[in-house]
């Protein structure tokens, strides 16, 4: 199982989920109408790195959906 977790405004309990891959993760999140905006727009880390391309995901990995701040 992965953990995902969905950071700031996008105030979403985390999940777990079966998946191999942050391809097969996406396509299992993109089935929530909610998501997909923030899914456009957000980064991604995997056990705390972020992670620019497809990744696979072992059992006990952590994915991050980290959305764009703001700060002053």
């Amino acid at each position: 199982m992965v953990t995902v977790e969905f950071l700031g405004p996008i105030n979403k309990d985390k999940i777990e989920v079966e998946v191999k891959d942050l391809e097969e993760l996406k396509e299992v999140l993109n089935k929530d109408e909610k998501l997909k905006p923030w899914l456009k727009i957000s980064a991604v880390a995997v056990n705390d790195k972020i992670v620019t391309k497809n990744v696979e995901l072992k059992n006990g990995d952590k994915v991050s959906i980290l959305p764009p701040v703001c700060g002053g």
